[in-house]
């Protein structure tokens, strides 16, 4: 169906309650899933009170900004510094071809606002980096629709660091969304509370890596003319300036380096588009699988606001659905536990089982492979010593010889380790465990 189609129901004729009278009939009643002090006078205040954050314009977010708009909230904040490709009108519905170079968050939130009346969306071009906790404090909910685990963990660890004990209204639940092709899922977080993204990290296992040598001397696909860029070539010639794969000219600077490797080895392929998919190792998505996800996380988000119904992640409930529609339709909820030992939300360091006669370049180099920590830059220190620095270049160039040491030289069985990442605003505590 074509938006303009929708155009009589989104708009809605007359006043504001005849247009929610779907919405009035569920929430004026209790049911069998309401709790017994259930209140039908207080939903639809708390949906008009409620102020949204929706991070990310694209393929899920679009669907749940409209989705957002027709269940009544009217205070909705979008954060996307992204700009409109030609390739994402297959899917991003609130984009048309006149659309292509402009910013989604403008666009997608002058799209439904047209469309419904009374909505009122506050569109901001550019990272969740760039906001403090002021700015998050003022939601009731934040809602992930990212391509990106980096950008997740960040958004995580932040509002994890925003809760005060003494303060309920410090914490904000993060519903979080993510598509991979026919698979998706959707997560309810409650920060300190529930499992938190680091706690389900090892449940996205990192890429496999393409051997070095390939990249270098004869690569054989366009992705490999990507990576080649990306992790060779930008050391060399931009090593002081530090990746952002949501930054435009940075996603530029790889594409045109990668075409013109591609070229010299007569391999085709190479597009924008792919460069920015492989970068940030983005999956091609499929609109149903969008729209199917993005109901489920708005639909977690009215129960939490509205206390309509049980939600994901309340106590002693499930707390991530899982979907799956490459071969039929079906879902299915669990409860993922949290972690002790998780270096966001958890008590404890987490035991790193490490050989004493290995190099402590050899452990920084794990730890882009580990499931559980994915750190591309790691820094390492302990409670007296610097261990090794990966940036700034003045401190790799002081601590860089420590990388060929052995462990057993410079760290004691039990010592605790802390691991930083120049991408996140935590740092990862480990007990070192010799084996």
């Amino acid at each position: 169906m074509q938006p303009e189609a929708l155009a009589p129901a989104m708009n809605g004729e007359g006043t504001d309650r005849p247009r929610w009278k779907y919405m009035d009939r569920i929430l004026s009643r209790p049911g069998g899933y309401t709790d017994e002090d259930y209140d039908p006078d207080t939903p639809a205040n708390n949906i008009e009170a409620a102020k949204i954050l929706v991070i990310g314009a694209g393929g899920l977010g679009c669907e749940i900004l409209k989705n957002f708009a027709l269940s009544g909230f009217k205070n909705i904040d979008v954060i996307d510094m992204d700009t409109i490709d030609v390739s994402n009108l297959n899917r991003q519905f609130l984009f048309r071809q006149k659309d292509v170079g402009k910013s989604k968050a403008s666009v997608a939130a002058e799209f439904v606002m047209k469309r419904v009346p009374g909505c009122k969306i506050n569109a901001h071009i550019c990272k969740i980096q760039d906001m403090d906790e002021d700015y998050y404090m003022q939601f009731t909910i934040v809602v992930c629709g990212l391509d990106s685990i980096e950008a997740r963990r960040w958004m995580n660890a932040t509002l994890v660091g925003m809760v005060d004990m003494e303060n309920p209204d410090s914490l904000k639940p993060l519903i979080d969304g993510g598509t991979e092709g026919f698979k998706g899922q959707s997560r309810v977080i409650f920060p300190t509370m529930t499992s938190c993204i680091e706690c389900q990290l090892d449940m996205h296992a990192p890429r496999a890596a393409v051997p070095l040598c390939t990249l270098a001397t004869i690569p054989r696909q366009p992705q490999h003319c990507i990576e080649w860029a990306h992790i060779i070539k930008w050391d060399e010639e931009r090593k002081d300036i530090q990746l952002d794969t949501d930054d435009p000219e940075h996603i530029t600077w790889l594409y045109q380096t990668a075409l013109a490797r591609a070229q010299e080895f007569g391999i085709a392929g190479v597009t924008y588009s792919m460069t920015q998919g492989v970068v940030k190792n983005i999956i091609p998505a499929i609109a149903s699988t969008n729209a199917i996800i993005a109901a489920s996380c708005c639909n977690e988000a009215f129960k939490i606001v509205t206390s309509s119904a049980p939600f994901l992640g309340n106590p002693e409930q499930n707390n991530y659905m899982l979907y799956t529609g490459d071969s039929g339709v079906y879902t299915y909820t669990f409860e993922h536990q949290k972690k002790d030992d998780c270096p966001v939300c958890g008590n404890l360091p987490k035991d790193l089982p490490v050989n004493p006669q290995s190099t402590l370049g050899e452990l920084v180099e794990s730890f882009a492979e580990r499931p559980e920590s994915q750190l591309k830059k790691p820094n390492m220190r302990t409670e007296e010593k610097t261990l090794f620095y990966s940036a700034p270049e003045s401190l790799r160039q002081q601590t860089e010889g420590n990388l060929k040491r052995k462990l057993g030289e410079m760290l004691v069985d039990g010592e605790e380790v802390a691991v930083s990442d120049p991408a996140f605003t935590i740092d990862f505590r480990y007990k070192i465990r010799f084996s």
